[in-house]
């Protein structure tokens, strides 16, 4: 887990399919796509990577004030870090699910609880994220009270035409976002592929403590079955260049090696 201060997009920002750019951050991910009609975010840390959200763009040459929109595949801090700030500072639409918008919105909370973090604060790992995590603001990350639900118009005439898939489980309304030209998928925490308290690398659940709904998280993956993916960007850990079939057959090995 990287330090807050040691992060620079020369190193953390790679481009992995035309237009499409990961940043692999500190502790959680975010993505920019542009295209000719301008660019939106997917995701975007938690509130202390704000200045490397802002410096991932102005390293791409983008302005921040001109983000076409700021999609969240889930209300977690560490996933909305800069959405209330985007859309008080430049106007920017906020986009998620209809089911995860009292959550974006701050009047529902689908979060691991501190009783939960503290249960498992004896193992090292987890003592350092959630020393990290406190120290990214976890604890006080602002909602973005303006957020809005998406559709699937909308969706279709951002650059890169997303397509959002509804995966309920990690949060209620959580979800995976498509980018079917490119071949290319946002999946969030719907899984992950590295993990501060985790001590593998490669396709994985998160530990069962991050989801609202351990099983239906699990389950719900099923509805990605045959999705047409060549490139995974998760929400925690590195890029995977891999068919989505092939890692989602990993997760199932995984799952039952345990």
């Amino acid at each position: 887990m990287q330090q807050q201060s040691t992060w620079n997009p020369a190193a953390g920002l790679s481009e992995q399919a035309p237009g499409i750019y990961f940043a692999e951050g500190p502790a959680a991910n975010w993505i920019v796509v542009r295209d000719g009609t301008g660019f939106i975010l997917i995701d975007s840390g938690y509130p202390a990577d704000r200045r490397h959200v802002l410096a991932s763009l102005r390293y791409l040459g983008l302005e921040p004030a001109d983000a076409l929109a700021l999609l969240v595949t889930h209300g977690h801090v560490d996933h909305t870090g800069s959405a209330a700030y985007f859309a008080e500072a430049f106007g920017t639409p906020v986009l998620c699910a209809p089911e995860e918008l009292a959550h974006v919105q701050g009047t529902e909370k689908h979060q691991v609880t501190l009783g939960q973090v503290l249960s498992r604060a004896w193992r090292p790992r987890v003592l350092r994220w959630m020393v990290h995590a406190i120290k990214a603001g976890a604890l006080a990350a602002k909602p973005a009270a303006g957020a809005q639900a998406w559709d699937a118009a909308t969706l279709r005439s951002l650059p890169g035409n997303p397509v959002a898939v509804s995966l309920p489980g990690h949060t209620p309304g959580n979800a995976a976002i498509l980018l079917p030209e490119a071949g290319v998928i946002a999946v969030g925490d719907s899984f992950v592929t590295g993990h501060p308290i985790s001590r593998t690398a490669g396709p994985q659940m998160l530990h069962r403590m991050y989801h609202a709904d351990p099983a239906e998280a699990v389950a719900a993956l099923r509805k990605l079955e045959g999705t047409d993916a060549t490139v995974i960007l998760p929400g925690h850990g590195p890029a995977l260049h891999l068919p989505l079939g092939s890692a989602l057959a990993a997760l199932g090995r995984g799952a039952r090696e345990r």
